[in-house]
């Protein structure tokens, strides 16, 4: 079963033009997963509510729509990132008719009532970070992982070259990310034949699924490509990947999973897969290497505690500035 779909539209919200460029592609996006009217019509308050509320209050702020999976049934979910001011009182500001600039100040309010999930990180002076999940139905999940991933293509470029993507399959969780070579339509081609092939090969084994994706790879631009399995018990992680990609394990302290080098597609590396043990509390980490390695967890008062797409986000928007595509995939056990 699909857990996790590649791929982040974003949009800067820097002039109040923002809100409609959002609000209209999530829209569409509802309309196409088959949400009712009704619903369709939520996604649309939401996405202009949390929009508004950016382009008012917040600085470097940016809104990101994906499709969400919960036990494959498709949703829409709604990122925004800013780099602050933040929320002194977050529970104040969800209220309706709070207003911090002589405003209405129903966003928020509107955000918690309309939305299925809704999950934030915040901190004054820094900046905050708000995801929220809008599901065609309310029910419950079942699932004892929760995973997600965010990509951002190179300024410039319109699409992304990085990929996720994560199953389940049997009683193993596995997890991929791929970082086509390059930029542009190329890259993204690769890393989404790298998607076809993880969706395709029927092994938990690691190193299995990344000899399959490599042998898929062979005729495109190639790779940077790592694969982690997580048990059902989460315990251990398996992991094998080739070229410039990075997996960690964050508990007490982060511990590195490495990589070797090559290019999935081009070169045949001897596969040498490792373990790491996990605890309940454990956040995986995957990341291309759009991503600086300097980030902390701990940086961000109980961000460990958030879900993985707050923690994927953050991650992102604090160390997701070098010069290339970005990706980012993060598990952890369903809160």
């Amino acid at each position: 079963m699909e857990t996790v779909r590649t791929g982040t539209e974003w949009f800067a919200v820097d002039d109040a033009s923002a809100v409609g460029a959002a609000r209209r592609p999530a829209v569409r996006l509802a309309e196409r997963l088959g949400f009712n009217d009704a619903r369709t019509g939520d996604v649309g308050i939401v996405v202009s509510e949390i929009a508004a509320n950016l382009w008012k209050h917040a600085v470097g702020a940016a809104l990101g729509i994906q499709v969400a999976l919960r036990d494959g049934v498709p949703g829409v979910r709604v990122i925004a990132s800013d780099s602050g001011p933040g929320i002194v009182d977050l529970d104040v500001s969800a209220l309706d008719g709070h207003s911090t600039t002589g405003t209405l100040g129903v966003g928020l309010g509107a955000v918690n009532r309309l939305s299925s999930t809704v999950d934030v990180s915040t901190v004054p002076g820094r900046g905050t970070v708000l995801v929220a999940d809008i599901w065609p139905d309310e029910a419950e999940p079942t699932s004892r992982l929760d995973v997600a991933g965010v990509t951002r293509p190179i300024a410039g470029e319109s699409m992304c070259g990085d990929a996720v993507a994560a199953r389940t399959l049997g009683t193993t969780h596995l997890l991929m990310l791929s970082d086509g070579l390059g930029h542009g339509p190329m890259a993204a081609d690769a890393s989404l034949e790298a998607v076809a092939a993880f969706h395709a090969v029927r092994t938990p084994d690691v190193q299995r699924v990344l000899e399959a994706i490599q042998s898929e790879l062979m005729g495109t631009r190639g790779a940077a490509v790592a694969v982690a399995a997580i048990d059902e018990s989460f315990s251990t992680l398996q992991f094998a990947g080739i070229g410039n990609v990075s997996a960690f394990v964050v508990a007490d302290r982060r511990s590195a999973a490495l990589s070797q080098p090559g290019i999935v597609g081009h070169q045949r590396p001897r596969i040498r897969p490792s373990t790491l043990q996990l605890s309940n509390t454990a956040v995986v980490v995957l990341h291309s290497d759009g991503v600086r390695e300097n980030w902390d967890l701990g940086r961000t008062p109980g961000l460990i505690r958030r879900s993985a797409a707050v923690i994927a986000a953050t991650v992102l928007r604090d160390c997701g500035n070098r010069p290339d595509d970005a990706s980012v995939l993060v598990a952890r056990r369903s809160r």
